[in-house]
């Protein structure tokens, strides 16, 4: 296995903790996408996971294309 495909899967779990840590309330509607809240401002610590998952998004979809090229 090359370097890429260890980066792709630390970068998959990695990614799949965040969006699992990530909350936006807790009714099962809001699991579903329908959430009854109004405020989108993301704050704090919320908002330092979304922009990690973002990053490791990128890493993961630039190792992917970086083990294909290879």
């Amino acid at each position: 296995m090359s370097i890429y495909n260890y980066i792709t899967l630390a970068s998959v779990l990695f990614m799949t903790l965040l969006i699992l840590v990530q909350t936006r309330g807790a009714s099962l509607g809001a699991g579903l996408g329908s959430s009854g809240e109004i405020n989108t401002t993301r704050r704090g610590t919320d908002k330092t996971i979304f922009q990690l998952t973002i990053i490791v998004a990128i890493v993961f979809a630039a190792s992917l294309l970086l083990s294909v090229i290879s």
